[in-house]
């Protein structure tokens, strides 16, 4: 039995407006989530975007350590991409993102000069699953809040242009979840960073697998002193329970979610749950 539930109702209608609307477009930022870069890619932007150019942003850089940035910075390098790290809450690193946007829209206009064509903004796209931060980083290139935002997946539904400046108008589209995830692993850590959508999942089960999870990622020292328990000595689940009777009267549910929102949250600290692949 798989551990995620997909509802995919809304995608199918989702991914055709995103693909009428992404003729339009002239530069595409695809947002990941840091902590889980690859797991966090929709598997068929490639197809869609085609030889389009991409920004590739990679937000909540602050929950991730400079020892995993470092890695995927390199990594990314290696496959001939050039990524972009952000704390869209917080503003970080979005000047940078503003201005590599302009940079593509400067090429496209000497395009349009040299065919007799007058200037006109740069149109870019924001586009990734639900909850990466899409309008957090809207709002901060905006420099003032249009779009709604919430640590909530579905918040945007409908596609909207917003005009960030005389040379770029920028579309948020909802967040686009695939029809089916071939890797139930890589489904697991996007419930686990709640970028998932509509989804069900027994919270216990993730919560078990994100303890597992920090073990192999080796951050078991800060499970350990956060919640007094050494998670080396027992599988997700029992760490689970043994919190459960040492803090909550035997609560599994709300030892289950103290752990989830911990991490959530960013409380836990600067946690990795993908570091790039070896060879």
């Amino acid at each position: 039995m798989s551990l995620i539930q997909w509802y995919p109702g809304h995608i199918a209608k989702a991914e055709r407006q995103l693909k009428e609307h992404l003729k339009l477009v002239d530069v595409v930022l695809e947002v990941l989530d840091a902590r889980i870069p690859l797991a966090s890619h929709h598997p068929r932007v490639n197809d869609w975007i085609g030889s389009k150019p991409r920004l590739l942003v990679l937000n909540r850089v602050d929950m991730i350590p400079e020892s995993a940035r470092q890695a995927w910075v390199s990594w990314f390098k290696s496959q001939g991409e050039t990524i972009y790290f952000t704390n869209a809450k917080q503003g970080e690193g979005v000047k940078a993102i503003l201005k590599a946007a302009r940079e593509v829209g400067e090429e496209i206009n000497e395009k349009r000069k040299n065919r007799g064509l007058l200037p006109r903004p740069v149109r870019a796209v924001v586009i990734g699953l639900p909850n990466v931060g899409k309008s957090a980083l809207i709002n901060r290139l905006l420099g003032r809040k249009v779009v709604a935002s919430a640590r909530r997946a579905g918040v945007t539904r409908q596609l909207q242009w917003v005009r960030i400046s005389d040379t770029l108008e920028l579309l948020d589209a909802p967040g686009i979840i695939p029809s089916r995830l071939d890797k139930q692993e890589d489904a697991v850590k996007l419930a686990i960073c709640e970028d998932i959508g509509d989804a069900g999942y027994d919270n216990q089960r993730i919560t078990a697998a994100l303890v597992d999870l920090v073990v192999e990622m080796q951050y078991d020292e800060i499970l350990k002193s956060r919640y007094a328990l050494d998670p080396r000595t027992m599988t997700g689940e029992e760490f689970i329970e043994r919190l459960a009777q040492t803090r909550y009267k035997e609560d599994k549910e709300r030892a289950t979610m103290q752990i989830l929102n911990d991490f959530r949250k960013g409380i836990m600290g600067a946690i990795p749950l993908e570091l790039p692949p070896v060879g």
